[in-house]
């Protein structure tokens, strides 16, 4: 998702707020907020796959839990 389609977001948003939206309007911010969503989806997908656990030995044997 480029800067330009969040500003272009924005600015939808706003004239949204103060003067209402075509339905043109209305369907171009509901395609940017749809990108905008699978951009952050995909962005969060991507941090979760490379996040790895490591047990310790240490921590599963109860002999050494206080």
């Amino acid at each position: 998702m480029t800067q330009e389609k969040i500003q272009r977001i924005n600015a939808l948003a706003k004239k949204s707020r103060e003067e209402g939206l075509s339905d043109e309007e209305k369907q171009e911010q509901q395609l940017l907020r749809n990108e905008y969503r699978a951009a952050i989806r995909a962005n969060l997908t991507a941090t979760l796959d490379h996040i790895e656990f490591e047990e310790y030995k240490e921590s599963l044997n109860p002999k050494t839990w206080s």
